[in-house]
């Protein structure tokens, strides 16, 4: 087989539109400051743009041309910030191309970055925006090992700034949040993976309906690799057994981008294994199927003889 060349590293898929014609701008933030088992987010920024330059610009599943979205790739934050100067770094990073009407999409680095997107978010549409949180992990917790910047405390601070959000895919909680989700009345919030595992057994939809339901006209994504089984994501530092598989992940993303707004969306927690490339590769994948989920979604196009939704692809030349 022939092996299609390999293009630039440092940006998304090979392209590099120029930033104020670009749809989406792609923010790496190779932090890991608070990560508490396995390491080795720092490297997941450069390893997801490295593959995705294997990535081929036809979607199958939407018959599309991704390259038909301008991307634009920012150059790599500085990792050397303590927790909380790092949260804002990335809000002061995040905020112009938000205010924008940028699709900003944020590649950790760990989980705590995506406070400093939360943060910006809330500044350009203020109360007007919920979040969909994918994980294994509530992160509830007020404090984790010292900070409250832990990876561990993100949605915390989501519930504090008063930011609704659904979690989907939890299977692991402390006594702590247990409480503190009860006290707050946030059951109704979290789609624990057991009962979604159960729901698909029995062919039924209904809890992925319950999810959009619950969430506001604009969303913004936050996706923790560990939202998935580790069948499916052995490379993230906290794993967790169960949870999403890859099309069902897909497949909620979707029906998000058909009914919602989303403003923007982070991929963290990604830790490469250098001797196996397939799951920075996986991670690049989900990157370029939000892209091609998110952007003008509405827009409807014909493909031998179909109609089908998400992009324009009109010509297929």
């Amino acid at each position: 087989m022939k092996q299609r060349p390999s293009p630039t590293r440092s940006h998304f898929a090979g392209q590099q539109a120029p930033l104020a014609k670009a749809d989406v701008v792609i923010l790496p933030v190779p932090y890991e400051g608070t990560v508490s088992y396995g390491r080795g987010t720092a490297a997941a920024p450069a390893a997801i743009l490295a593959a995705s330059g294997q990535l081929e610009h036809f979607d199958e599943e939407l018959l599309c041309r991704c390259n038909q979205v301008g991307i634009h790739t920012l150059p790599a934050m500085s990792a050397s910030s303590s927790p909380k100067s790092m949260v804002r770094h990335v809000a002061k990073a995040a905020l112009p191309h938000l205010s924008k009407g940028k699709f900003l999409l944020t590649l950790g680095g760990e989980h705590s970055i995506s406070v400093g997107v939360f943060r910006a978010c809330q500044e350009v549409h203020g109360e007007n925006f919920s979040i969909l949180h994918l994980d294994a992990h509530t992160d509830l917790r007020h404090r984790y090992q010292g900070s409250r910047y832990s990876h561990a405390c993100v949605m915390r601070h989501a519930h504090e700034m008063h930011v609704p959000f659904v979690q989907v895919g939890i299977r692991s909680v402390s006594y702590g949040e247990w409480q503190f989700i009860q006290k707050h009345q946030l059951q109704s919030r979290i789609h624990w993976a057991n009962h979604i595992v159960a729901e698909q057994r029995r062919c039924c939809r209904e809890w992925m309906e319950g999810v959009v339901a619950s969430l506001g006209d604009k969303v913004y994504i936050t996706l923790d690799v560990d939202c998935l089984d580790p069948a499916c994501m052995p490379a993230t530092g906290t794993p967790e057994p169960g949870g999403l598989d890859y099309y069902t992940l897909l497949q909620l993303l979707r029906l998000v981008g058909e009914k919602k707004q989303v403003i923007g969306a982070d991929i963290t927690e990604l830790s490469p294994l250098h001797d196996q490339p397939a799951w920075s590769y996986s991670a690049a994948r989900i990157v370029q199927k939000m892209v091609s989920y998110f952007i003008r979604p509405h827009q409807t196009y014909r493909f031998s003889g179909h109609t089908e939704g998400m992009c324009d692809a009109e010509n297929p030349s």
